[in-house]
């Protein structure tokens, strides 16, 4: 599936920086790829952090990433860190 700046949501912003929510069924080795976010690459800056909710298969998967390079047309995010799903009660 490709990016779809519908999914994308603006949470909060300040100082130079700005805390994205985004959420596909795409698996993160998909949104981390280079120019994925390349549509909307007029919103973000530099740094801005991203928390991706991806889901295959109905598992859903959260990672912590952020814009490591943005220009006029493209965005490169980091690969990220996936939050443990483990419930151990």
């Amino acid at each position: 599936m490709a990016y779809d700046k519908a999914n994308l949501t603006r949470l909060a912003g300040g100082s130079g920086l700005t805390l994205w929510h985004y959420t596909t069924t795409d698996t993160i080795a998909t949104v981390n790829t280079a120019d994925y976010f390349a549509n909307s690459a007029n919103m973000f800056n530099t740094n801005d952090v991203i928390i991706a909710v991806t889901s295959t298969g109905g598992t859903p998967v959260v990672t912590l990433t952020y814009a490591n390079s943005v220009t006029a047309s493209a965005v490169d995010v980091v690969d990220g860190l996936t939050v443990t799903a483990t419930d151990s009660d």
